[in-house]
């Protein structure tokens, strides 16, 4: 009995002493001098994980990380994906990060105040992409965000979150308009909210922006802002790429604001959550006019000879620049 009891003990200490040195080794730092990203594609096997991770430096020893894979019982949970390694992390650092699914998510921006053409080409120009865009979407149609992907993830897919995230943010807010806003429709609301997200990249001012085209609405006055002109000359698929002249304003169109009553048939861009908001709740004002101030603000005035005031003091800024 003693003879059969100390091969086993042996073995056992072996075994133990083996499972030791395998978790002091898997837990130094590793050889990873700068950060490095990985594709695990689907159904990969831990050899093949193994070669990968090793030819990216990210590991010097495929067989221990393959080793303690397996007696960890992880081999077969390792989720796809795309991965960003750190300097220096250890072969415990790298199998948990697969376990776990920690996988690299991208962002995509889309900026406020863009057509939705010039969102579409952002989104075409995002090389982790992949497919083409065939899912349709119109003016006003996409929230400016920015967006999680993971590398591979198709365009419409995209396009599909930003419509999504849109209709979620009119529907909050045009549950909570204000009643004294003369909007009919949710349409309505990010017509006027596209006017003023392009009229003013001041947060502050939005409220004010919005209150003096809500007031001109009230009062059945025509809105006479430039941005609406500028989408009736370029029809929103190209940068005017000049300065708006007097004859521009002549330009026949549903959109130009000083031909025109009312809002126009269309959103001009896709504007953002504070720009919506602003729309059917703006500051309370008597403000009817509004023009740059030079610094890159507005200043509002309730009559138009208070107007002339400021766009005679804006002239003057002009020419001192």
């Amino acid at each position: 009995m003693k003879k059969l009891f100390l091969p086993v003990a042996a073995v056992l200490v072996i075994l133990i002493c083996g499972v030791y040195f395998v978790q002091k080794k898997i837990e130094r730092p590793g050889p990873l001098a700068t950060e490095a990203y990985v594709v695990i594609p689907k159904g990969t096997s831990s050899r093949t994980v193994a070669f990968m991770l090793d030819e990216a430096g990210i590991i010097d020893n495929p067989l221990l990380l393959r080793l303690a894979m397996r007696l960890n019982g992880t081999d077969k949970r390792m989720k796809a994906g795309e991965y960003r390694f750190e300097p220096g992390i250890s072969l415990r650092g790298v199998i948990h990060k697969m376990v776990q699914g920690d996988v690299f998510f991208r962002r995509l921006t889309l900026p406020e105040g863009l057509t939705t053409r010039q969102m579409l080409e952002i989104i075409n120009g995002e090389s982790m992409l992949s497919g083409e865009i065939t899912e349709t979407a119109a003016e006003g149609d996409l929230l400016p965000e920015t967006y999680s992907f993971s590398r591979g993830e198709q365009r419409n897919d995209i396009v599909r979150r930003a419509k999504a995230a849109m209709t979620r943010v009119k529907q909050e807010a045009w549950g909570k308009k204000d009643g004294n806003v003369p909007l009919k429709t949710p349409q309505e609301m990010i017509i006027l909210a596209s006017i003023i997200e392009k009229e003013t990249g001041v947060p502050e001012e939005r409220g004010l922006v919005a209150s003096v085209f809500v007031n001109r609405l009230k009062k059945g006055m025509k809105l006479q802002t430039d941005p609406t002109v500028i989408y009736a000359l370029t029809k929103g698929e190209k940068e005017l790429g000049r300065a708006l002249l007097k004859k521009d304003l002549d330009v026949d169109s549903p959109f130009n604001t000083y031909k025109y009553y009312g809002l126009p048939p269309a959103p001009i861009c896709n504007p953002g959550r504070a720009s919506i908001e602003a729309a059917v709740n703006p500051e309370i004002s008597d403000y009817l006019y509004f023009v740059a101030s030079g610094d890159g603000g507005h200043n509002f005035a309730k009559s138009l000879y208070e107007h002339n005031s400021n766009v005679a003091q804006w002239r003057k800024a002009r020419k001192r620049q």
